[in-house]
C-alpha cells in the first residue's frame, strides 16, 4: 500500500494499462447510440422509448460521480475499480440479453452507473504520478478515454451492422472482463486518504467546495466551456440539415472526428502544464476556445463550402482548447489536496456535466429564436467567461498555492 504522498513506481505498460481502462470504460456510455435504429426494430420500441436509452445511461453516470467517486477516499481504491468492472460487464451482458425494452432501460441506467470506473482510474493515475510529472500521465490518460468517446460510436456502428446489437453489447462485456483481470494483476492497492463515514463523506464535498477557490474557479470555468461545447454539438445536426447545407446526420458525425484532435494533444497539454504552470494552459485553452465560437460568425457571409470548412477547423480548435483546459484544470485541482482527490475530481466532473446539461437546453433555445448566429455568440459568450475567469488576478488574495493558482 502506499500513502497519499508516496509515488510508487509508474511503469509505462501500467500508465497504457489506465488509459486502456479509462477509454473502455467511459466507451460503454455510448455503444448504444448508432444501435437504436436497429435496436428498436428488433425489440418493437418507439423512438420516444429509445431515446430514455442513451438519457438513462447519461443519468447513471451522473449518478454515480456525484455519489459514487467520492468512495475512492474512504476505500482501497483498486478494490473499488475491480467491484465497477465486475457490475459493467453483468450490465453489458444484461443489456445484450434483454427481450423487452423495460429490463434495457435497467440495463442502461447500471452500465452508466458502473462505467464511473472511468473516474476512479483518474484519481488512480493522479496518484501514483510524481508530482513533477502529474499533467503528462494524467494526460496521458485522458488520451484514453476521450480516444473510448471517440471511437465507440464507430466500432459500434460496425460491430451491429456485421453481428448485430446483442454482438455489440457482448463484445464489450468480454473486453471489460479482460480489463478488469488486467487491472487485478497491474494496479497497486491503495490505502485510504480518510477514514469519514459515507454521509460525512458526501457532506465535505460542500466542504471542499468552499474552503478551495481554486476548486471552484476550476469547476466553473470548465462548466462554462462544456456549455458552449454542448450547445454546438446539440444544434450542429439540425444547422446542417437546413439550408444552405442539406446535409444529414452522417455529416454531423463526421465532424466529430475533430475529437482526434484533442485526444492526441493532452498528453502534450499535461507536459506543458508540469512546466509552465496550469493556470497558463487553462487559460491559453479557454482562449483558444473563445476564438474558435467566435470565427464561426462569419458562417452566413460564407460559401457553403467555405463554410463546411470553417466549422471543421473551428471544431478542431475549440475541441483542442476545451480538453486542454480540461487537462489542466485536473492538474490544478489534484495538486489541492492529494487526501480528497477522488471527491475533488466529482466536484470538477458534477461541473463539466452541469455545463452540459446547461449548454444542451440553451443552444437549443438560441437555435429557435436567433438561429445559428445566436448558437454561435452563446458558445463564445460562454468561453469568453471562461477565459474571464482564469485570467482574474485574484488568486492571490484568496491564499491559493502559487502553483496552482487560479
Amino acid at each position: 500500500m502506499s500513502s497519499p504522498n508516496s509515488h510508487p513506481s509508474l511503469s509505462r505498460g501500467l500508465v497504457f494499462l489506465l488509459a486502456v481502462g479509462a477509454g473502455l470504460g467511459v466507451a460503454s456510455l455510448y455503444y448504444s447510440q448508432p444501435m437504436l435504429g436497429v435496436l428498436g426494430a428488433d425489440i418493437h420500441a418507439s423512438a420516444e422509448t429509445l431515446g430514455w436509452i442513451p438519457t438513462l445511461t447519461q443519468l447513471g453516470y451522473a449518478f454515480g460521480i456525484l455519489m459514487l467517486a467520492p468512495l475512492g477516499d474512504r476505500y482501497d481504491r483498486k478494490r473499488i475499480i475491480l467491484v465497477k468492472a465486475a457490475v459493467l460487464a453483468l450490465a453489458l451482458l444484461l443489456a445484450g440479453a434483454s427481450p423487452t425494452i423495460g429490463l434495457l432501460l435497467a440495463a442502461s441506467f447500471a452500465i452508466g452507473l458502473s462505467a464511473t470506473l472511468a473516474q476512479d482510474i483518474v484519481p488512480a493515475a493522479a496518484h501514483l504520478a510524481p508530482a513533477d510529472q502529474r499533467g503528462k500521465i494524467v494526460g496521458t490518460v485522458m488520451t484514453g478515454l476521450l480516444l473510448g468517446i471517440l471511437l465507440s460510436r464507430v466500432v459500434s456502428g460496425f460491430v451491429a451492422e456485421q453481428f448485430g446489437w446483442r454482438m455489440m453489447f457482448a463484445a464489450a462485456a468480454v473486453s471489460i472482463v479482460a480489463l478488469g483481470a488486467a487491472l487485478w494483476r497491474g494496479l497497486p492497492r491503495f490505502e485510504p486518504t480518510t477514514r469519514l463515514a459515507y454521509s460525512a463523506l458526501l457532506g465535505s464535498l460542500l466542504t471542499l467546495w468552499r474552503q478551495h477557490p481554486g476548486l471552484r474557479r476550476a469547476a466553473t470555468a470548465q462548466g462554462l466551456l462544456s456549455l458552449g461545447f454542448s450547445a454546438f454539438w446539440s444544434t450542429l445536426a439540425v444547422m446542417l440539415h437546413d439550408a444552405p447545407f442539406h446535409l444529414g446526420a452522417g455529416a454531423a458525425g463526421a465532424f466529430g472526428l475533430a475529437g482526434a484532435a484533442g485526444a492526441l494533444a493532452a498528453p502534450l497539454a499535461g507536459r506543458v502544464a508540469d512546466t509552465r504552470g496550469p493556470l497558463a494552459v487553462a487559460s491559453l485553452g479557454a482562449g483558444l476556445t473563445m476564438v474558435s465560437f467566435a470565427a464561426m460568425i462569419f458562417l452566413p457571409f460564407l460559401p457553403t463550402h467555405a463554410a463546411l470548412w470553417l466549422i471543421g477547423g473551428a471544431a478542431v480548435g475549440f475541441d483542442l482548447g476545451i480538453q486542454t483546459s480540461l487537462i489542466a484544470h485536473q492538474s490544478i485541482v489534484y495538486g489541492i489536496d492529494p487526501a480528497a482527490r477522488s471527491r475533488l475530481n466529482a466536484i470538477l466532473m458534477t461541473g463539466v456535466f452541469i455545463g452540459m446539461a446547461a449548454g444542451g437546453a440553451l443552444g437549443s433555445l438560441a437555435l429557435a429564436h436567433w438561429g445559428w448566429t445566436g448558437v454561435t455568440l452563446t458558445a463564445a459568450g460562454a468561453a469568453a467567461a471562461a477565459l474571464a475567469l482564469r485570467l482574474w488576478p485574484a488568486s492571490n488574495r484568496n491564499g491559493e498555492a502559487s502553483r496552482y493558482a487560479a
